[in-house]
């Protein structure tokens, strides 16, 4: 994190977060093919946001639905830190100008129980580390000019994190098949996303084993109580100004949010 490369890039999409201006793409910034400059940008705006009073939360696990591989034309998974001031109550409103370019998805999150840091995961440590899972909707927005990323761009842009909801009536993993769930995104009346759980990453589960796995290759872990969302159940939709959102996904119920109608969302 200490080369100029990765210092430059990260002050750009910070300044672009600060004033509300998206920028062209960094991939170029970056030494081609090294994601782990990629994920230096990241971190080191993450551990900014933390040294100015931020909290960790969670993480989110991104690029896991084919649907959102095929609009972003990525082909592997990357992750982001979720912040304490990413989170909106179910039902909530998102003031205009909050975000740059938001688009909306619905998702399956996992709230842990018990400190996950084993250094090759599988399936039965995840289980028992969760404590409950709920529905989620994920909004998230990029400081890249006009979504025009490539996997270096999202992953250096804390996975394109913008903010998240979560629903709010817990379920135990022993009462759903997170494989089996079936999702419907509605804007409005209108139905605008479907997906099952087995479109992301053949389940959420596998999502989180890839995203301890994922972790633990840097030296970290995911802790009691960190939210993991564990990606889109289907493509994500653009919101406006005025928009409500509502996710339903079955065995763990409803969640909504809605965008202020009041000031622009560039």
């Amino acid at each position: 994190m200490n080369s100029p490369a990765i210092r430059e890039t990260a002050d750009l999409l910070a300044e672009a977060e600060r004033s509300g201006k998206p920028v062209p793409p960094v991939r170029d910034r970056l030494p081609a093919h090294d994601v782990s400059a990629a994920y230096g940008v990241q971190r080191l705006n993450v551990e900014r946001k933390v040294a100015d009073g931020r909290r960790i939360v969670g993480r989110k696990i991104g690029l896991t639905s084919p649907a959102v591989q095929a609009q972003l034309g990525v082909d592997r998974p990357d992750f982001g830190a979720l912040l304490s001031d990413m989170v909106v109550p179910d039902g909530g409103t998102v003031p205009g100008g909050r975000l740059l370019q938001p688009k909306v998805e619905a998702e399956v999150a996992l709230v842990l129980g018990a400190d996950l840091d084993v250094t090759e995961p599988n399936v039965a440590d995840i289980i028992r580390a969760t404590d409950f899972a709920l529905p989620a909707l994920e909004i998230v927005d990029s400081r890249i000019a006009d979504w025009d990323i490539t996997f270096a761009d999202t992953v250096a842009d804390n996975a394109s994190c913008g903010l998240f909801v979560l629903g709010g009536t817990p379920a135990p993993l022993t009462g759903v098949d997170l494989r089996q769930v079936a999702m419907t995104l509605a804007r409005g009346e209108e139905q605008v996303s479907s997906g099952t759980g087995a479109d992301c990453l053949g389940g959420p589960l596998n999502a989180a084993v890839w995203l301890a796995g994922a972790l633990a290759e840097v030296g970290d872990s995911l802790k009691a109580g960190d939210v993991i969302l564990t990606g889109a159940l289907g493509p994500m939709v653009p919101a406006v100004p005025g928009d409500l959102f509502e996710a339903r996904i079955s065995g763990l119920g409803s969640v909504r949010v809605r965008f202020s109608s009041e000031g622009a969302v560039q």
